[in-house]
Protein backbone atom coordinates (compact mmCIF):
# COMPACT_ATOMS: atom_id res chain seq x y z
CA UNK A 1 0.00 0.00 0.00
CA UNK A 2 2.76 2.24 1.14
CA UNK A 3 4.88 1.60 -2.76
CA UNK A 4 1.01 2.61 -4.15
CA UNK A 5 0.92 5.85 -2.50
CA UNK A 6 4.28 7.09 -3.63
CA UNK A 7 3.61 6.24 -6.97
CA UNK A 8 0.39 7.66 -7.10
CA UNK A 9 2.03 10.73 -5.40
CA UNK A 10 4.79 10.74 -8.15
CA UNK A 11 1.87 11.35 -10.49
CA UNK A 12 0.39 13.78 -8.89
CA UNK A 13 3.37 15.71 -8.83
CA UNK A 14 4.22 15.23 -12.66
CA UNK A 15 0.73 16.29 -13.44
CA UNK A 16 1.49 19.55 -11.33
CA UNK A 17 5.03 20.07 -13.00
CA UNK A 18 2.71 19.57 -16.92
CA UNK A 19 0.14 22.10 -15.70
CA UNK A 20 3.05 24.86 -14.44
CA UNK A 21 5.44 24.36 -17.57
CA UNK A 22 1.77 24.69 -20.04
CA UNK A 23 1.18 27.73 -17.88
CA UNK A 24 4.45 29.05 -18.19
CA UNK A 25 4.63 28.37 -21.92
CA UNK A 26 1.03 29.97 -22.75
CA UNK A 27 2.78 33.32 -21.27
CA UNK A 28 5.53 33.22 -23.01
CA UNK A 29 5.38 31.63 -26.49
CA UNK A 30 3.80 31.99 -29.58
CA UNK A 31 0.54 30.27 -29.68
CA UNK A 32 0.05 28.42 -32.70
CA UNK A 33 2.34 26.24 -35.22
CA UNK A 34 1.44 25.52 -38.51
CA UNK A 35 1.36 21.72 -39.42
CA UNK A 36 4.78 20.93 -41.31
CA UNK A 37 4.61 19.51 -44.80
CA UNK A 38 2.02 17.51 -46.80
CA UNK A 39 -0.82 17.32 -44.61
CA UNK A 40 -0.69 21.27 -43.69
CA UNK A 41 -1.06 22.13 -47.03
CA UNK A 42 -3.72 19.60 -47.43
CA UNK A 43 -5.42 21.03 -45.11
CA UNK A 44 -5.16 24.63 -46.37
CA UNK A 45 -6.08 23.29 -50.18
CA UNK A 46 -8.94 25.47 -51.82
CA UNK A 47 -11.35 23.39 -54.06
CA UNK A 48 -12.75 25.68 -56.61
CA UNK A 49 -11.20 25.67 -59.72
CA UNK A 50 -10.59 21.77 -59.12
CA UNK A 51 -14.40 20.10 -59.48
CA UNK A 52 -17.66 20.43 -60.55
CA UNK A 53 -20.58 19.62 -58.28
CA UNK A 54 -24.36 18.94 -60.40
CA UNK A 55 -27.36 19.22 -57.69
CA UNK A 56 -30.12 17.12 -58.45
CA UNK A 57 -33.50 19.16 -57.46
CA UNK A 58 -35.69 16.43 -56.00
CA UNK A 59 -39.30 17.08 -54.71
CA UNK A 60 -38.94 19.00 -51.54
CA UNK A 61 -40.72 15.47 -49.82
CA UNK A 62 -36.99 14.62 -50.02
CA UNK A 63 -35.71 17.39 -48.07
CA UNK A 64 -37.49 20.67 -47.17
CA UNK A 65 -40.83 19.28 -46.24
CA UNK A 66 -39.07 17.20 -44.01
CA UNK A 67 -37.05 19.61 -42.12
CA UNK A 68 -40.37 22.08 -41.69
CA UNK A 69 -41.79 19.12 -40.06
CA UNK A 70 -39.27 19.51 -36.89
CA UNK A 71 -36.70 21.71 -36.83
CA UNK A 72 -34.48 20.28 -34.14
CA UNK A 73 -32.84 18.45 -37.36
CA UNK A 74 -30.89 21.74 -37.63
CA UNK A 75 -28.79 21.79 -34.57
CA UNK A 76 -28.60 17.57 -33.64
CA UNK A 77 -25.26 16.40 -34.63
CA UNK A 78 -26.17 14.76 -38.10
CA UNK A 79 -27.33 18.00 -39.47
CA UNK A 80 -24.27 18.26 -41.84
CA UNK A 81 -26.58 16.67 -44.39
CA UNK A 82 -28.67 19.84 -44.47
CA UNK A 83 -26.07 22.12 -44.27
CA UNK A 84 -23.90 20.75 -46.97
CA UNK A 85 -27.19 20.46 -49.27
CA UNK A 86 -27.46 24.57 -48.89
CA UNK A 87 -23.65 25.01 -48.74
CA UNK A 88 -23.31 23.51 -52.48
CA UNK A 89 -26.64 25.65 -53.80
CA UNK A 90 -24.78 28.96 -53.51
CA UNK A 91 -20.82 27.13 -53.86
CA UNK A 92 -18.97 28.27 -56.70
CA UNK A 93 -18.04 24.35 -57.52
CA UNK A 94 -21.90 24.25 -58.21
CA UNK A 95 -22.41 23.71 -61.93
CA UNK A 96 -25.78 23.77 -63.33
CA UNK A 97 -24.77 21.80 -66.47
CA UNK A 98 -24.15 18.41 -65.79
CA UNK A 99 -22.58 17.37 -68.53
CA UNK A 100 -19.96 19.17 -67.44
CA UNK A 101 -19.90 17.28 -63.79
CA UNK A 102 -17.36 15.74 -61.69
CA UNK A 103 -19.72 14.56 -59.09
CA UNK A 104 -23.19 14.28 -58.79
CA UNK A 105 -25.03 15.03 -54.94
CA UNK A 106 -28.78 13.86 -53.99
CA UNK A 107 -29.69 16.11 -51.30
CA UNK A 108 -32.34 13.61 -49.01
CA UNK A 109 -32.53 13.90 -45.27
CA UNK A 110 -32.27 10.68 -43.94
CA UNK A 111 -31.67 11.58 -40.63
CA UNK A 112 -34.02 13.95 -39.74
CA UNK A 113 -37.34 11.50 -38.40
CA UNK A 114 -36.49 12.24 -34.63
CA UNK A 115 -38.09 10.39 -31.22
CA UNK A 116 -39.34 13.23 -28.72
CA UNK A 117 -35.98 13.14 -27.16
CA UNK A 118 -34.11 14.55 -30.59
CA UNK A 119 -33.07 11.05 -31.60
CA UNK A 120 -32.97 10.06 -35.36
CA UNK A 121 -35.07 6.85 -36.56
CA UNK A 122 -33.55 5.51 -39.34
CA UNK A 123 -36.16 3.40 -39.98
CA UNK A 124 -37.65 5.15 -43.06
CA UNK A 125 -34.37 6.14 -44.50
CA UNK A 126 -33.78 2.93 -46.95
CA UNK A 127 -37.13 3.24 -48.79
CA UNK A 128 -36.63 7.31 -48.52
CA UNK A 129 -32.79 6.69 -50.37
CA UNK A 130 -34.00 4.30 -52.20
CA UNK A 131 -37.19 5.78 -53.87
CA UNK A 132 -34.70 8.61 -54.85
CA UNK A 133 -32.26 7.07 -56.28
CA UNK A 134 -35.03 5.76 -58.54
CA UNK A 135 -36.17 9.25 -59.39
CA UNK A 136 -32.91 10.37 -60.34
CA UNK A 137 -32.12 7.05 -62.24
CA UNK A 138 -35.29 7.29 -64.39
CA UNK A 139 -35.07 11.29 -64.98
CA UNK A 140 -31.69 11.52 -65.87
CA UNK A 141 -28.77 9.80 -67.52
CA UNK A 142 -26.31 10.30 -65.95
CA UNK A 143 -26.87 7.71 -62.52
CA UNK A 144 -27.09 4.63 -65.04
CA UNK A 145 -23.51 5.32 -66.50
CA UNK A 146 -21.71 4.27 -63.86
CA UNK A 147 -24.51 3.30 -60.79
CA UNK A 148 -23.47 5.76 -58.83
CA UNK A 149 -19.76 5.48 -59.00
CA UNK A 150 -19.80 9.50 -59.74
CA UNK A 151 -22.19 10.49 -56.91
CA UNK A 152 -21.87 11.21 -53.56
CA UNK A 153 -24.39 11.32 -50.74
CA UNK A 154 -24.06 12.49 -47.19
CA UNK A 155 -25.34 9.65 -44.61
CA UNK A 156 -24.28 10.73 -41.56
CA UNK A 157 -25.95 7.78 -39.01
CA UNK A 158 -24.06 5.76 -36.44
CA UNK A 159 -23.40 3.58 -39.14
CA UNK A 160 -23.52 5.18 -42.05
CA UNK A 161 -25.85 3.87 -44.74
CA UNK A 162 -26.43 0.78 -42.96
CA UNK A 163 -28.95 2.42 -42.07
CA UNK A 164 -29.50 1.60 -38.19
CA UNK A 165 -28.54 2.38 -34.66
CA UNK A 166 -27.90 -1.00 -33.73
CA UNK A 167 -24.12 -2.42 -34.67
CA UNK A 168 -25.56 -6.18 -34.73
CA UNK A 169 -28.81 -4.90 -36.97
CA UNK A 170 -26.28 -2.60 -38.79
CA UNK A 171 -23.90 -5.39 -39.82
CA UNK A 172 -26.95 -7.90 -40.47
CA UNK A 173 -28.23 -5.15 -43.09
CA UNK A 174 -25.06 -3.81 -44.79
CA UNK A 175 -24.99 -0.73 -46.64
CA UNK A 176 -27.70 -0.03 -48.80
CA UNK A 177 -27.08 -1.74 -51.88
CA UNK A 178 -28.00 0.76 -54.05
CA UNK A 179 -25.32 3.11 -52.73
CA UNK A 180 -22.23 0.32 -52.73
CA UNK A 181 -20.84 2.41 -56.14
CA UNK A 182 -21.15 5.62 -54.93
CA UNK A 183 -18.77 7.80 -52.53
CA UNK A 184 -20.14 8.23 -48.71
CA UNK A 185 -19.64 10.98 -46.68
CA UNK A 186 -20.06 9.73 -43.11
CA UNK A 187 -19.66 9.96 -39.98
CA UNK A 188 -18.90 6.43 -38.82
CA UNK A 189 -15.46 5.35 -39.52
CA UNK A 190 -14.12 2.10 -38.18
CA UNK A 191 -11.25 0.12 -40.06
CA UNK A 192 -12.54 -3.28 -41.59
CA UNK A 193 -15.81 -2.42 -40.83
CA UNK A 194 -18.76 -3.50 -42.93
CA UNK A 195 -20.60 -0.43 -42.83
CA UNK A 196 -17.26 1.76 -43.76
CA UNK A 197 -17.32 1.32 -47.45
CA UNK A 198 -13.52 1.96 -49.23
CA UNK A 199 -13.20 5.49 -50.22
CA UNK A 200 -15.82 6.77 -47.87
CA UNK A 201 -15.01 10.35 -46.76
CA UNK A 202 -15.10 10.41 -42.72
CA UNK A 203 -16.29 13.84 -41.06
CA UNK A 204 -17.04 15.08 -38.09
CA UNK A 205 -20.17 15.59 -36.25
CA UNK A 206 -22.65 19.17 -36.81
CA UNK A 207 -21.65 20.94 -33.72
CA UNK A 208 -22.83 24.61 -33.49
CA UNK A 209 -19.95 26.74 -34.26
CA UNK A 210 -21.98 29.86 -32.89
CA UNK A 211 -22.72 28.53 -29.70
CA UNK A 212 -19.11 27.59 -29.49
CA UNK A 213 -17.70 30.85 -30.38
CA UNK A 214 -20.07 32.55 -27.68
CA UNK A 215 -18.10 30.81 -24.73
CA UNK A 216 -14.49 31.50 -25.74
CA UNK A 217 -12.05 32.59 -23.10
CA UNK A 218 -9.07 34.21 -23.34
CA UNK A 219 -6.36 32.44 -24.95
CA UNK A 220 -3.67 32.65 -22.16
CA UNK A 221 -5.86 31.58 -19.64
CA UNK A 222 -3.89 28.84 -17.66
CA UNK A 223 -5.00 25.27 -18.21
CA UNK A 224 -5.61 24.44 -14.44
CA UNK A 225 -7.57 20.93 -15.51
CA UNK A 226 -5.59 17.73 -15.66
CA UNK A 227 -8.31 15.77 -17.28
CA UNK A 228 -11.57 16.73 -17.98
CA UNK A 229 -14.66 15.15 -19.56
CA UNK A 230 -18.13 15.03 -19.03
CA UNK A 231 -20.97 12.86 -20.21
CA UNK A 232 -22.49 9.17 -20.25
CA UNK A 233 -20.13 6.06 -18.62
CA UNK A 234 -23.43 3.62 -18.97
CA UNK A 235 -26.41 3.68 -21.54
CA UNK A 236 -28.51 2.60 -18.36
CA UNK A 237 -31.69 1.40 -21.04
CA UNK A 238 -30.10 -0.57 -23.42
CA UNK A 239 -26.99 -1.42 -21.61
CA UNK A 240 -26.26 -1.31 -17.78
CA UNK A 241 -23.47 -2.84 -17.48
CA UNK A 242 -21.15 -0.86 -19.71
CA UNK A 243 -20.16 -3.84 -22.28
CA UNK A 244 -21.90 -2.17 -25.39
CA UNK A 245 -21.85 0.91 -24.97
CA UNK A 246 -18.38 2.94 -26.30
CA UNK A 247 -17.31 -0.63 -26.16
CA UNK A 248 -17.02 -0.10 -22.58
CA UNK A 249 -14.67 2.69 -22.76
CA UNK A 250 -16.89 5.20 -21.10
CA UNK A 251 -17.14 3.06 -17.87
CA UNK A 252 -13.81 2.10 -17.58
CA UNK A 253 -13.19 5.29 -17.51
CA UNK A 254 -15.64 6.04 -14.59
CA UNK A 255 -14.62 2.34 -12.67
CA UNK A 256 -11.26 3.32 -12.44
CA UNK A 257 -10.76 7.17 -12.41
CA UNK A 258 -14.04 8.65 -10.50
CA UNK A 259 -12.20 8.96 -7.30
CA UNK A 260 -9.01 10.13 -8.97
CA UNK A 261 -7.77 14.11 -8.38
CA UNK A 262 -5.90 14.40 -11.84
CA UNK A 263 -9.15 13.59 -13.51
CA UNK A 264 -12.64 15.86 -13.48
CA UNK A 265 -15.24 13.74 -15.03
CA UNK A 266 -18.77 13.67 -14.51
CA UNK A 267 -22.06 12.56 -15.93
CA UNK A 268 -23.34 16.50 -14.95
CA UNK A 269 -22.84 18.67 -17.73
CA UNK A 270 -22.60 22.14 -16.10
CA UNK A 271 -23.24 25.68 -17.73
CA UNK A 272 -19.35 26.43 -17.47
CA UNK A 273 -19.03 23.07 -19.92
CA UNK A 274 -17.21 24.79 -22.92
CA UNK A 275 -15.40 27.01 -20.58
CA UNK A 276 -13.94 24.13 -18.58
CA UNK A 277 -12.64 22.36 -21.86
CA UNK A 278 -10.42 25.37 -22.33
CA UNK A 279 -9.15 25.29 -19.06
CA UNK A 280 -7.90 21.12 -19.04
CA UNK A 281 -4.82 20.29 -20.99
CA UNK A 282 -6.38 16.68 -21.96
CA UNK A 283 -10.18 16.18 -22.96
CA UNK A 284 -10.98 12.53 -22.90
CA UNK A 285 -12.99 11.24 -26.40
CA UNK A 286 -13.46 7.40 -25.47
CA UNK A 287 -15.49 7.40 -28.30
CA UNK A 288 -15.53 3.16 -28.71
CA UNK A 289 -16.44 2.45 -31.87
CA UNK A 290 -17.23 6.22 -33.49
CA UNK A 291 -15.83 9.45 -34.84
CA UNK A 292 -19.29 11.28 -34.30
CA UNK A 293 -18.90 12.61 -31.11
CA UNK A 294 -19.57 16.14 -30.53
CA UNK A 295 -16.58 16.03 -27.65
CA UNK A 296 -13.98 15.47 -30.83
CA UNK A 297 -14.88 18.64 -32.37
CA UNK A 298 -15.05 20.35 -29.44
CA UNK A 299 -11.86 19.38 -27.96
CA UNK A 300 -10.19 20.46 -31.47
CA UNK A 301 -11.67 23.76 -31.22
CA UNK A 302 -10.92 24.82 -27.96
CA UNK A 303 -7.08 23.68 -27.91
CA UNK A 304 -8.40 20.70 -25.65
CA UNK A 305 -6.02 17.82 -26.27
CA UNK A 306 -7.84 14.87 -27.16
CA UNK A 307 -7.35 11.51 -25.97
CA UNK A 308 -8.49 9.10 -28.35
CA UNK A 309 -9.97 5.87 -26.48
CA UNK A 310 -11.08 3.85 -29.73
CA UNK A 311 -9.47 0.67 -31.48
CA UNK A 312 -9.43 0.69 -35.39
CA UNK A 313 -11.21 4.18 -35.57
CA UNK A 314 -10.78 6.23 -39.02
CA UNK A 315 -11.38 9.91 -37.65
CA UNK A 316 -12.34 12.60 -39.58
CA UNK A 317 -10.63 14.05 -42.76
CA UNK A 318 -7.27 11.81 -41.47
CA UNK A 319 -5.37 12.16 -45.16
CA UNK A 320 -5.36 16.39 -43.93
CA UNK A 321 -5.68 16.51 -40.29
CA UNK A 322 -2.26 15.10 -38.23
CA UNK A 323 -4.09 13.11 -35.50
CA UNK A 324 -0.90 11.60 -34.20
CA UNK A 325 0.09 15.18 -33.80
CA UNK A 326 -2.45 16.91 -31.95
CA UNK A 327 -4.01 14.08 -29.96
CA UNK A 328 -3.14 11.07 -27.62
CA UNK A 329 -4.44 7.58 -28.60
CA UNK A 330 -5.17 4.44 -26.11
CA UNK A 331 -5.99 1.78 -26.56
CA UNK A 332 -9.36 0.44 -24.99
CA UNK A 333 -7.51 -2.77 -23.27
CA UNK A 334 -5.24 0.46 -21.45
CA UNK A 335 -7.43 2.50 -20.35
CA UNK A 336 -7.34 1.53 -16.81
CA UNK A 337 -3.60 2.88 -17.13
CA UNK A 338 -4.59 6.32 -18.46
CA UNK A 339 -3.35 8.22 -15.54
CA UNK A 340 -0.30 6.95 -15.87
CA UNK A 341 0.30 7.27 -19.80
CA UNK A 342 -0.99 11.04 -19.55
CA UNK A 343 1.50 12.00 -16.77
CA UNK A 344 4.58 10.15 -18.91
CA UNK A 345 4.23 12.27 -21.58
CA UNK A 346 6.77 14.84 -21.55
CA UNK A 347 5.48 18.59 -20.75
CA UNK A 348 7.70 20.00 -24.22
CA UNK A 349 5.31 17.23 -26.24
CA UNK A 350 2.17 18.48 -24.89
CA UNK A 351 2.96 21.91 -25.37
CA UNK A 352 3.76 21.50 -29.33
CA UNK A 353 0.52 19.49 -29.49
CA UNK A 354 -0.85 23.01 -28.12
CA UNK A 355 0.34 25.06 -30.48
CA UNK A 356 -0.65 22.74 -33.14
CA UNK A 357 -4.31 22.82 -31.95
CA UNK A 358 -4.17 26.46 -31.15
CA UNK A 359 -4.22 26.78 -35.40
CA UNK A 360 -6.72 28.29 -36.54
CA UNK A 361 -6.88 26.07 -39.81
CA UNK A 362 -7.03 23.42 -37.28
CA UNK A 363 -9.95 24.55 -35.77
CA UNK A 364 -12.27 25.49 -38.91
CA UNK A 365 -11.36 22.29 -40.41
CA UNK A 366 -13.97 20.59 -37.70
CA UNK A 367 -16.40 23.34 -38.39
CA UNK A 368 -19.79 23.75 -40.70
CA UNK A 369 -20.42 27.33 -40.57
CA UNK A 370 -22.71 29.29 -41.95
CA UNK A 371 -22.14 30.97 -43.76
CA UNK A 372 -19.02 29.18 -44.58
CA UNK A 373 -15.28 29.45 -44.50
CA UNK A 374 -12.09 29.08 -46.34
CA UNK A 375 -10.68 25.77 -45.39
CA UNK A 376 -14.26 24.63 -43.07
CA UNK A 377 -15.55 21.55 -43.23
CA UNK A 378 -17.46 21.77 -46.65
CA UNK A 379 -14.15 22.55 -47.92
CA UNK A 380 -12.33 19.51 -46.83
CA UNK A 381 -15.59 17.30 -47.89
CA UNK A 382 -14.94 18.64 -51.62
CA UNK A 383 -11.27 18.95 -51.16
CA UNK A 384 -11.78 15.11 -50.29
CA UNK A 385 -13.53 14.82 -53.83
CA UNK A 386 -11.19 16.73 -55.58
CA UNK A 387 -8.15 14.41 -54.40
CA UNK A 388 -10.19 11.21 -56.04
CA UNK A 389 -10.51 12.70 -59.53
CA UNK A 390 -10.10 11.94 -62.38
CA UNK A 391 -12.42 9.04 -62.05
CA UNK A 392 -11.02 5.90 -63.50
CA UNK A 393 -12.51 4.90 -66.99
CA UNK A 394 -13.16 1.53 -65.38
CA UNK A 395 -16.63 3.05 -63.32
CA UNK A 396 -18.61 3.63 -66.46
CA UNK A 397 -20.39 1.13 -67.78
CA UNK A 398 -21.21 -0.76 -71.25
CA UNK A 399 -24.64 0.31 -72.28
CA UNK A 400 -27.50 -1.72 -70.64
CA UNK A 401 -24.58 -3.08 -68.22
CA UNK A 402 -25.76 -3.61 -64.46
CA UNK A 403 -23.46 -4.44 -61.29
CA UNK A 404 -26.18 -3.65 -58.67
CA UNK A 405 -29.41 -5.33 -57.61
CA UNK A 406 -31.90 -3.41 -57.01
CA UNK A 407 -33.95 -5.91 -55.36
CA UNK A 408 -31.59 -7.25 -52.49
CA UNK A 409 -31.97 -6.49 -49.20
CA UNK A 410 -34.71 -6.67 -46.08
CA UNK A 411 -38.26 -7.05 -47.76
CA UNK A 412 -39.34 -4.15 -45.99
CA UNK A 413 -36.87 -1.76 -47.94
CA UNK A 414 -38.47 -2.73 -51.27
CA UNK A 415 -42.02 -0.87 -50.06
CA UNK A 416 -42.73 2.33 -51.88
CA UNK A 417 -41.84 5.45 -49.46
Amino acid sequence: MEIRNWIFALILCHAALVLTSCAVELARSPPTERISGSAGDVLEDDPVGRLKVFVYELPSKYNKKILQKDQRCLNHMFAAEIYMHRFLLSSPVRTLNPAEADWFYTPVYTTCDLTPNGLPLPFKSPRMMRSAIQLISSNWPYWNRTEGADHFFVVPHDFGACFHYQEEKAIERGILTMLRRATLVQTFGQRNHVCLKEGSITVPPYAPPQKMQSHLIPERTPRAIFVYFRGLFYDVGNDPEGGYYARGARAAVWENFKDNPLFDISTEHPTTYYEDMQRAVFCLCPLGWAPWSPRLVEAVVFGCIPVIIADDIVLPFADAIPWEEIGVFVDEKDVPNLDTILTSIPPEVILRKQRLLANPSMKQAMLFPQPAQPGDAFHQVLNGLARKLPHDKSVYLAPGEKVLNWTAGPLGDLKPW
